[in-house]
């Protein structure tokens, strides 16, 4: 067993914090707020982001760095998109070459345009660096329930010892050297669950939600083929599977966000009612900014900034993309 620090104190790291300490590991969580952190030992439970999940108190909750990550073989990297590269830049100086990083943030990095892998190999070059995604909500995973994810690294060794230390009877892991397709299939879907949901709260039905999903795993294919990924990893886990858990379920922050967008809510009500980090909409301006380096038609992630970022009313950019020109399904991705 291995000594496991997760650095983010959000739904998912909790979850990860939950079920890797069940299953004998020795974890800890790091919390940005002294107040987070002292909430979650009183309250036996992440009250803010997992409500009813209870942390035994054999999980160690600590707001220092050094603290957080001193002695751990692996360190889970679960803060949103948007704050990855300041966190591992206060944490490099604190990680070893011995250490390994698993990323399970979900996004890109719109300043640079780079995967979040790529901002943590920045950041922390001295470290082995994998990436976990797959059709996962936390509430599940924090409950037990059987769930299934993948694991990239450029050394599969590492990928394969991942696998091993976290696999389960509850959690699954497969392996797949594809971490560009697995990376770019998790953070475009969130945009898709956007639509889908947005879709729901303009009052559509099955058959336009089932298209929005269809389409966008079309364009989520094209963008990140382009970018070197492989289009069997966007059929899998990563990709088909992420999509259909986050446009689906109302666990889906995202797709909780697009139905608000639907009603007619603004971008900044919506966030403001759902809570937590929608990364759906951290990620559109730079999914479209790709799409525009690699000269990839992407017509639902452009409507979504559309929607998001230039005032657009949902319902006509709905009525926009059903009146593009005509074209043949088969040239798709």
């Amino acid at each position: 067993m291995k000594k496991v620090s997760v650095i983010g104190s959000g739904g998912w790291g909790t979850a990860l914090a939950v079920m890797l300490d069940k299953y004998g590991h020795e974890v800890a969580i790091w919390c940005r707020r002294e107040d987070a952190a002292k909430a979650i030992i009183e309250n036996g439970e992440n009250s803010e982001y997992l409500p009813g999940i209870k942390i035994n108190e054999s999980i160690k909750i600590v707001t220092d760095p050094y603290e957080a990550v001193k002695d751990a073989d692996i360190v889970i990297n679960a803060v949103p998109s948007k704050h990855v590269r300041a966190n591992m830049e206060k944490f490099s100086s604190l990680l070893t070459e011995k250490q390994i990083i698993v990323n399970v943030s979900k996004g890109l990095e719109e300043s640079s345009l780079l995967r979040l892998s790529e901002v943590i190999k920045e950041c922390v070059p001295q470290c082995r660096i994998c990436t976990m995604v797959g059709p996962t909500h936390a509430e599940e995973v924090g409950r037990g329930i059987p769930s299934v994810c993948a694991v990239s690294c450029d050394d599969m060794e590492t990928a394969k010892m991942i696998q091993e230390e976290f696999s389960n009877p509850m959690f699954r892991l497969y392996t797949n050297p594809d971490t560009v397709g697995m990376e770019m299939g998790a953070a475009l879907k969130n945009i898709i669950a956007l639509a889908a949901g947005m879709s729901d709260g303009l009052g559509f039905g099955d058959n336009t939600k089932a298209a929005l999903m269809t389409r966008g795993l079309a364009e989520i294919c094209r963008l990140g083929i382009a970018m070197g990924g492989k289009l069997e990893t966007f059929m899998g886990l990563s990709g088909v599977g992420d999509l259909i858990v986050t446009c689906t379920s109302m666990h889906s922050r995202n797709r909780r966000a697009g139905i608000l967008l639907g009603q007619g809510k603004t971008l900044e009500e919506t966030l403001n009612e759902v809570h937590m980090v929608v990364e759906g909409a951290n990620t559109a301006k730079a999914a479209l900014l790709m799409a525009r380096k690699y000269n990839v038609d992407m017509p639902i992630i452009e409507a979504i900034n559309n929607v998001l970022y230039e005032g657009k009313d949902a319902k006509e950019a709905v009525i926009e993309l059903m009146m593009r020109d005509a074209k043949p399904e088969i040239n798709f991705i």
